[in-house]
């Protein structure tokens, strides 16, 4: 990420100061080779070190070296500063007092500056944006740190991060607000330790109140203590190698979490539905987080279990030892043709497919095949469990085999179970080929739907005969099911706008259904489609179609 990151302090004798910067410095010409040296060089690592410091100190003036005291200093004029490389990418990065151009010098003293002064937020603690195309983009933090021998007890510092990219920052805010306050958070704690040390072994707020207060030699009289430094007031003693540390991680990572996807044309309803997920996850998350204590961590990691329920998210990434299902191809050879069908039927009417057995990898890479069939805003999964999950929470349940199913679900039409059973192969997988699933596991489907599956949904007519063509490789099969998809989400955006939006009757309706090619055999089927789809629309897509009719209603009365 083309950024930096500062400490600022404001100073009661000299004003806002930099402490402590870090920035990072990419590579000229990043190859395997130059990455090999450079990396394996601890004497060359340390001839950088000691150049980057020359020309970090040469930065500085002597009339500024001068005005410095304990409270504006981080680290000795002698050091070096901090070096971190990225082996992955060789970006390498730099930590000393004050930045190596002198461009970023100015940037980051402006910066400073109006983070300490005239760019706060209420309450003088807390987040704050500001900045321009000349000057760059800041986000900003202030926080307190309590000092004994400060003025109010306490001093002022900022942590401030810059950039030139206003919308990358922006989308940054709440990683940034959620790991720079683990940071303060830290850094808070440690120092109100020594405060309290300090004030137990002499209270200073007696001192003042019985002392002659003159506000000429007022630093005199706290001995010359008026400024003191970050190391001091924390007692820590790597603390710059820690904020090093911290800072790096900060840049590296939020540099890796967004980046540039190139689209062609507008993004799709799983897009939408995707990033819409992630937004509510970081704010539930950043939520908790604020909380204190051991309850609210208990309930960050419930919320956490129950964000993993959501497909592309924590526990699907974890991958189970045995055989797999690869495709709907594989899949459909396992089981057969027609118990494949109605499983397929089930899924895109939007039934509960409920899977029970003793493999929860297997199980898994079956809802991993099964829920392509579905736009992402219609799956809700809960890949393994060790008790039954209603409909309303899940339309993919994976179950232990010892579970039993509810009696009003076993003669509900609108689920279909499929169990898992092991054969004595199975006991001897390792020697097994994983191609032969089905002499390893027997599956019986059973559900109590009457319904012929035979007639439609069309989507389903056509996804078997692109599967039972066996000169159509499963890249091919996969591509065919997406232009399917899209297809078919097109077709609910219509249905949706002309039924929900508009209010239209029946026949009109029915109409549309004709010109969208949803009638005649299977109708019943696509109609069930249709709208189990329209569940899946994103709320982004929603508004806007809501907006729309109202401005469209709004301007003949205008």
């Amino acid at each position: 990420m083309n950024a930096l990151v500062a400490l600022c302090h404001f100073c009661e004798l000299h004003g806002p100061r930099t402490l402590f910067c870090t920035e990072a410095l990419h590579p000229p010409s990043p190859s395997p080779s130059q990455a090999g040296a450079a990396v394996p060089g601890d004497r060359d690592r340390d001839g950088d070190r000691e150049g980057e410091g020359l020309t970090m100190r040469a930065n500085s003036s002597a009339s500024q070296r001068g005005e410095m005291c304990e409270g504006c200093r981080s680290l000795p004029a002698s050091h070096p500063g901090f070096v971190s490389i990225d082996d992955e990418t060789g970006i390498r990065f730099l930590s000393h007092q004050h930045p190596r151009q002198s461009q970023l010098f100015s940037v980051v003293r402006q910066a400073c500056v109006r983070s300490l002064s005239c760019e706060v937020c209420p309450g003088r603690e807390g987040p704050i944006f500001f900045g321009d195309e000349q000057h760059g983009f800041v986000f900003s933090h202030t926080f307190f740190i309590k000092d004994s021998l400060a003025r109010g007890f306490q001093r002022w510092y900022s942590i401030v991060m810059v950039a030139m990219d206003r919308i990358y920052l922006i989308n940054s805010w709440p990683f940034l607000l959620r790991h720079l306050r683990l940071t303060i958070q830290s850094l808070q704690s440690t120092a109100l330790k020594v405060f309290d040390n300090e004030q137990g072994v002499c209270p200073q707020r007696a001192v003042r109140m019985n002392s002659v207060f003159s506000p000429a030699v007022y630093p005199h009289q706290r001995s010359g203590s008026a400024a003191r430094s970050l190391t001091s007031l924390t007692q820590h003693p790597n603390l710059w190698a820690s904020l090093h540390s911290s800072f790096s991680w900060l840049l590296k990572a939020c540099g890796s979490r967004l980046t540039e996807k190139l689209l062609e044309g507008a993004p799709t309803e799983d897009t939408l539905v995707l990033k819409e997920r992630q937004t509510e996850q970081e704010e539930e998350i950043s939520c908790w987080e604020g909380g204190e204590g051991v309850s609210s961590r208990l309930q960050l990691n419930q919320l956490e279990r129950e964000l993993g329920d959501f497909p592309c998210d924590k526990g699907q990434g974890v991958e189970f030892p045995g055989p797999h299902f690869r495709s709907l191809r594989h899949l459909r050879l396992v089981l057969g043709a027609p118990e494949f069908r109605q499983l397929v039927w089930h899924v895109l009417m939007g039934n509960q497919v409920i899977w029970r057995g003793a493999d929860p990898g297997l199980i898994q890479s079956a809802f991993t095949v099964l829920k392509a069939l579905l736009p992402v805003g219609c799956v809700r999964l809960i890949p393994y469990s060790a008790q039954y999950e209603e409909a309303y929470r899940c339309n993919f349940l994976g179950l232990s085999p010892d579970v039993t199913i509810p009696a009003h679900v076993s003669s509900s039409e609108f689920s279909v179970l499929v169990d898992v059973a092991n054969t004595e192969k199975s006991c001897q997988y390792s020697a097994v080929s994983e191609d032969d699933i089905a002499s390893m596991y027997q599956f019986i489907n059973s559900s109590a739907n009457v319904q012929p599956t035979d007639k439609g949904p069309t989507l389903l007519n056509k996804l078997e005969v692109a599967l039972s063509n066996e000169n159509l490789s499963v890249e091919v099969v996969s591509h065919c099911l997406l232009c399917l998809k899209e297809e078919w989400m097109n077709k609910v955006k219509v249905l949706f706008k002309f039924s929900k939006v508009d209010g239209r009757g029946r026949e009109d309706t029915q109409k549309v259904l004709a010109v969208l090619g949803a009638t005649g055999p299977g109708e019943d089927d696509n109609v069930r489609l249709l709208k189990f789809w329209m569940t899946g629309l994103s709320k982004t897509y929603k508004s806007h179609l809501m907006t729309a009719v109202r401005g469209v209603e709004r301007s003949p009365s205008q």
